[in-house]
């Protein structure tokens, strides 16, 4: 009684069970029982610690529910909306990547078939230049195969008609010497141009 007016009300509170456990360490021993002794609720050392198991249960779980698991809440939450952020934004990430592929993709095309299109211009240019300057070459030599063939009409007939002078000139001389006689010029003449006739050469203008 002195050792619990000394401490009070609350120090008999928590010197109780250990009172009860050197009082029951004290006192003879009991006839052994059957079944589990832990579950002999007639011993005060049992009780004593279902109590202090009773009060550390309920110690823990307000602790749990009021102050470890919200916060552990609190985490997971924070961390589902991180995660959900970086999940929304790649999301967007990877729709601007789809949009500049597509667009790459378009643009490529359409490079694409914008040169195809200069080539094929540039080869039909190229293909009707060519063909221009065909022409041109062909009626350049053309004309100048025609003024060739003029040139040397010109000078074949040129050639005739120095041949038939030579001709004449020489019938002439030899007729004279011949036959001491000298013969009308345009008979030789009209004699040279039959022989000459004869054998195909045609002297006309």
């Amino acid at each position: 009684m002195r050792l619990l007016s000394a401490f009070g009300t609350r120090g008999a509170a928590l010197t109780l069970p250990f009172l009860l456990f050197a009082q029951s360490a004290m006192a003879e021993p009991e006839p052994k029982q059957e079944g589990m002794p832990q579950l002999n609720f007639a011993n005060p050392l049992t009780t004593s610690q279902v109590v202090w198991l009773a009060l550390i249960f309920v110690v823990l779980y307000l602790l749990l529910s009021r102050w470890a698991l919200p916060q552990v809440a609190d985490v997971l939450e924070l961390r589902a909306a991180s995660i959900g952020r970086d999940l929304e934004a790649a999301r967007l990430a990877k729709e601007d990547a789809d949009a500049a592929i597509a667009e790459l993709t378009a643009a490529t095309r359409t490079a694409h078939a914008a040169a195809q299109a200069e080539v094929a211009g540039a080869m039909d240019a190229a293909h009707k230049a060519s063909l221009a300057q065909s022409a041109e070459l062909n009626a350049k030599l053309e004309a100048q195969l025609a003024s060739a063939e003029a040139r040397i009409d010109a000078a074949r007939k040129a050639a005739l008609g120095a041949l038939k002078q030579v001709a004449t000139e020489t019938t002439q001389v030899v007729i004279d010497r011949l036959t001491g006689t000298s013969f009308d010029h345009a008979m030789v003449e009209a004699a040279v141009s039959g022989a000459m006739a004869a054998r195909r050469i045609s002297t006309a203008a």
